[in-house]
């Protein structure tokens, strides 16, 4: 008993060391905290003692991340959630510890398929030209099926428990951003909605308490990521969401602007939105969004450059789809003194809301000899 007493003081001085509270030099730290994954080791049938050496082990996958090594990184959090795992069953706190490790663990897999903004880094759908490596995706699907399991260890704890709701409302965010990353943008807005919902009840239970900034917060991260995101979705999804209930009524205007740029008829976006008509018309007429284009020239280097700089520019444009913007930048520029006269290949391409969007050019068309057509993306 003395000696997993000292294993613990020593779990306890490697904690204060983590945090911050103690002070100890970079080798001390290494040194310490190979001691402590040593001991802990010791005791194999010592849940407490094995929930630890999960956390422990987390902690080293951590240090070998900030390091740049990534594959030993990646083997120690393996092996970090194989002891979370056995010690799960024995505590509702040694599973939390467990659920949470595998969020972590799909963090850092998917890391390579997310921008700062946690938005896919990759261009998806019909407009894609690159793409995730065939690792870079599977390591993607991995961490998308270690957050699933993470949300069915949340759901599976106390629900009146508030710390448990509130580690299920995170579990579903992260597994929102994991499946966005993977192009299931409608199952990611899902995911989304579903979280906000729970983060919303969560401040209603306790609108003044010790979370509530917390919970705001996630709820302002879950809002912008909900708009950014409505721009993968085709029409279709917007529709399904809808029906499901899963289109917040504030994402209204910006879904039936979404849908105008995809070129669907104001009918066709009342019909598969369940709004009416004139509601649906007030919205394109008020709701504005960014067109971002660019037209480039292809020289006798084979190069591709702006021609002049009202030809790489952006505007707010209202019930307009892309096609509208697109095919009205390529009469104009092929009226312009800048458009070439001996047949180089020219083109143009429009984004919404910023060039190279993940979500693709919303226009695409290349005019010239080696053109292969000029239908828009």
């Amino acid at each position: 008993m003395a000696e997993r007493e000292a294993v613990l003081r020593l779990d306890d001085r490697w904690a204060r060391v983590r945090s911050g509270a103690a002070q100890a030099e970079p080798q001390e730290r290494e040194r310490l905290l190979d001691e402590l994954i040593g001991a802990l080791r010791a005791w194999p049938s010592d849940p407490e003692c094995t929930a630890l050496l999960g956390l422990r082990l987390a902690d080293r996958a951590a240090l070998r991340f900030a390091e740049g090594d990534r594959a030993t990184a990646l083997a120690t959090i393996e092996e970090a959630l194989r002891s979370a795992e056995r010690a799960a069953p024995c505590s509702p706190e040694y599973a939390r510890w467990y659920a949470r490790g595998l969020i972590n663990h799909g963090v850092w897999l998917a890391w390579p398929l997310s921008d700062g903004a946690r938005l896919p880094r990759h261009p998806l759908g019909p407009a894609a030209t690159d793409g995730p490596s065939a690792m870079e995706r599977a390591a993607g699907e991995r961490a998308r099926d270690l957050t699933r399991a993470a949300v069915e260890v949340w759901a599976g704890l106390d629900p009146y428990d508030a710390v448990n709701r509130r580690g299920l409302a995170q579990a579903k965010v992260f597994l929102g951003d994991r499946l966005a990353e993977l192009g299931c943008a409608e199952d990611a807005v899902a995911w989304a909605v579903d979280a906000e919902s729970d983060f919303r009840h969560l401040l209603l239970a306790d609108p003044g308490g010790e979370e509530s900034a917390e919970t705001e917060a996630a709820l302002d991260h879950i809002g912008r990521q909900l708009e950014l995101r409505l721009r993968f979705l085709g029409f279709a999804s917007l529709a399904g969401l809808r029906s499901r209930g899963l289109l917040p009524e504030r994402l209204l205007p910006q879904a039936v602007v979404a849908a105008r740029i995809q070129g669907v008829a104001e009918p066709a976006i009342a019909a598969g939105l369940g709004v009416g008509a004139e509601q649906v018309r007030t919205m394109l007429e008020v709701t504005p969004w960014r067109a971002v284009w660019r037209v480039e020239v292809r020289g006798p280097d084979g190069l591709w450059d702006v021609p002049g700089p009202s030809w790489h520019s952006s505007a707010n444009v209202r019930n307009r789809t892309a096609d509208d913007v697109g095919t009205a930048l390529v009469r104009s520029f092929a009226d312009a003194a800048e458009c070439p006269r001996d047949g180089a290949p020219w083109r143009v391409r429009v984004w919404w809301h910023e060039e190279g969007d993940p979500a693709g050019a919303r226009f695409r068309r290349t005019i010239g000899p080696e053109a292969s057509g000029t239908t828009p993306s």
